[in-house]
């Protein structure tokens, strides 16, 4: 019990000298043991590397979910050491809807089977989101994570141990400079006329005393000293290896943007497929008359693949020459044909099509072979083929 008095009193004395360095550091009343550029310039990367990983991190989070509810919730999972349930992805929670709505509406009308069709190309995307998350958060985000809880945690409590080194290494820098100076006055030989024998016994043991002082403050400042330059030599190899950091994150960098690329390469081939389906072709867009692409000066290389127009096709017909032909030639059944309304704006993609304006009424039937999204559709003399989901059947 003692000794645990005799410890504490200890380190309750130690933490009142660094105190009152530290304030009088603050004040300006107290020399200050001032690092190397080259030390300081470690530091200040250090700071940065942390800030900027913390925000990137953090940012990262978001895009990969950017309901702060459910980060929440993840994040108290990963701190229980809990396995974080699995989530419906948002394109996953719609294809659900659609799928049901498209039960409830019909699944043979138009819009149902629009609506099957959608929802399936939502299932994919989900499906292809919630791919990327997984490995943008075991390639990216944990190694970061690692970072921070690893790494920095350990440089900064070396750095607050070489901060508590500096503050002992200056106030024994500052107790030996008081004791010289005192050691210095009471040496200085006193005006014989103004003292008496007395006070010169009293001076010549007053400057034995301040003479063991400096002994003992030099022997403190040598032992100071020698545990900051340790200290120090510790922090700057953690500090360096921060470089080795920056190599690993650029690595884990590069994986984030394959994977995003993927995914996003995953997402426009779920939605040309989808567009295709739907009778639709990159480059030609629903109440336009023009194909919707960028002009040849603002087009790059990024996006020229991306808005590239598409060789269109569709299963079951024959080629648009042959089509045109058959169908100019083809005289309509007897019976079967139909009235429809025209439920959207349609652009003909080539010769076989017939152009389409919403609310328009038009005349459909089917001949034999036809894919059966697609019917012939007449309007006065001219005569094509029109996709089945922009059609309301009336009669």
């Amino acid at each position: 019990m003692d000794f645990n008095m005799k410890k504490l009193a200890s380190d309750a004395g130690i933490f009142f000298t660094r105190a009152v360095q530290f304030t009088e550091e603050k004040f300006g009343q107290a020399e200050k043991t001032e690092l190397d550029a080259h030390f300081e310039n470690l530091l200040a990367r250090a700071d940065s590397t942390k800030n900027w990983t913390e925000k990137i991190l953090r940012q990262t989070e978001v895009l990969l979910q950017p309901n702060p509810s459910a980060r929440v919730e993840e994040f108290l999972y990963e701190k229980l050491d809990r396995k974080v349930p699995s989530r419906v992805t948002n394109g996953e929670l719609l294809a659900q809807y659609m799928a049901e709505a498209a039960s409830e509406l019909g699944p043979t009308t138009p819009y149902g089977k629009t609506l099957i069709k959608v929802a399936e190309a939502e299932k994919r995307l989900g499906a292809a989101e919630r791919d990327f998350i997984h490995t943008a958060s075991i390639n990216f985000l944990t190694p970061l994570r690692n970072f921070l809880e690893g790494d920095w945690k350990t440089i900064s409590k070396e750095r607050r141990l070489l901060q508590n080194r500096r503050l002992d290494l200056d106030a024994c820098k500052a107790r030996l400079k008081k004791a010289k100076a005192a050691e210095a006055k009471a040496t200085t030989v006193p005006d014989f006329q103004e003292t008496r024998p007395r006070n010169y016994i009293l001076s010549a043991s007053a400057s034995a005393l301040w003479n063991d002082e400096v002994d003992k403050s030099e022997q403190e400042l040598r032992v100071a000293q020698t545990e900051f330059d340790r200290q120090a030599e510790v922090t700057r190899l953690l500090l360096e290896g921060i470089s080795s950091t920056h190599v690993n994150h650029l690595r884990c960098l590069h994986e984030f943007v394959e994977s995003q690329t993927t995914y996003y390469a995953q997402c426009y081939r779920h939605m040309l497929d989808l567009q295709k389906q739907l009778g639709r072709f990159p480059g030609t867009f629903v109440g336009t008359t023009e194909p919707a692409s960028p002009p040849l000066s603002s087009t790059s290389p990024t996006t020229t693949a991306a808005t590239m127009p598409m060789e269109p096709s569709v299963a079951g017909l024959a080629p648009p020459g042959e089509a045109s032909l058959c169908l100019e030639e083809v005289a309509p059944p007897a019976s079967g044909t139909r009235k429809a309304r025209v439920l959207y704006d349609y652009e003909a993609a080539d010769s076989s099509e017939l152009a389409l304006l919403a609310d328009e009424l038009i005349t459909v039937y089917s001949l034999p072979g036809m894919d059966p999204d697609w019917l012939v559709g007449e309007r006065g003399n001219k005569k094509g083929k029109v996709p089945v989901t922009y059609l309301e059947l009336l009669s």
